[in-house]
């Protein structure tokens, strides 16, 4: 697969950057992340990939992990339930092309995105409707190195999966 034209990677949360699996304690919904998936994310965002998140859920445990993580506050989309809208938002701001982006999706919300981006990436364990219209299944479920593994390989192709030691420090204290 051609990753050259990718600057930009966008995900879904539950089932893509974790198992799915929503935990319910004292009223927050909380969440389990892949320290893997974390980390290629900041390895994505340190060697000047832009990154977003397009999610239905509503927390701020997912801003806080994804601004941990490398994604800006302003590209961590919440509640969206018409994704494609947030997608083109995502775009416009950052000034990137649809194809440009990777976008990772695993349920029927996420098709729309997935059929206009770049590259649709998806989990072994997604529904079966975004197999048929993903370019890469995953050899991976959802929250357990789906995402490392498609953001390494692009990186690898562009000669920037490499860690910066001195970077990681200053930009991650």
């Amino acid at each position: 697969m051609d990753f050259s034209n990718i600057k930009a990677f966008a995900f879904d949360v539950d089932g893509v950057l974790t198992d799915g699996g929503i935990y319910a304690v004292n009223g927050d919904l909380l969440r389990c992340f892949d320290a893997k998936d974390s980390f290629a994310l900041r390895m994505a965002s340190m060697a000047g990939y832009t990154l977003g998140i397009i999610t239905g859920g509503q927390s701020e445990t997912i801003t806080q992990r994804m601004v941990h993580c490398g994604v800006p506050e302003e590209n961590v989309y919440l509640l969206c339930r018409e994704k494609i809208e947030q997608f083109r938002d995502f775009c416009e701001k950052n000034a990137l092309e649809a194809s440009q982006v990777m976008y990772f999706g695993d349920d029927l919300p996420d098709i729309p995105v997935m059929e206009a981006c770049g590259i649709a990436v998806c989990p072994s364990d997604a529904a079966d409707e975004v197999k048929e219209v993903a370019d890469i299944v995953s050899a991976y479920p959802g929250g357990h190195w789906c995402v490392r593994k498609a953001i390494e390989e692009v990186m690898k192709s562009h000669g920037k999966w490499h860690l910066d030691v001195k970077l990681y420090k200053e930009v991650y204290k």
